[in-house]
């Protein structure tokens, strides 16, 4: 379980880290050409806010736990990315957009899945 766990940290690590790295270095209008219209209606520092936000959960899914500095964080970074998931659902359900919703929805399990398994039977402080 505990590498399960790792492993599923890992990907949406690197998930996470490549959608906040483009959000932060794209401007909106080429995020939305791109084929993210469900950033549309958003302005472009909430996206970047989005962004930062998603890069800083990559960080601390990983990070804390391999350096064994406040391992704690990597159960609240994963609650952190479950919970923007959710913003994400809501925006794509407006849109009817079923592949962002599919999407989303996998992610938000993995998230959950990471902060139950960290913050109960394979806590790194158990």
């Amino acid at each position: 379980m505990n590498i399960a766990l790792w492993i599923i940290a890992a990907l949406l690590a690197v998930t996470f880290l490549a959608s906040g790295a483009v959000k932060l270095a794209q401007p909106k209008e080429k995020l939305v050409a791109s084929g993210m219209g469900v950033l549309e209606h958003f302005s472009a520092g909430t996206i970047k806010a989005i962004g930062a936000l998603e890069v800083l959960g990559a960080v601390g899914l990983t990070v804390p736990a391999a350096l064994s500095i406040a391992p704690v964080l990597v159960p609240l970074a994963a609650v952190g990315l479950a919970l923007l998931m959710v913003g994400a659902f809501i925006a794509h359900a407006r849109r009817r957009e079923v592949q962002g919703i599919v999407m989303t929805l996998a992610l938000f399990a993995l998230a959950v899945l990471v902060a139950w398994g960290r913050f109960g039977p394979q806590s790194f402080t158990g």
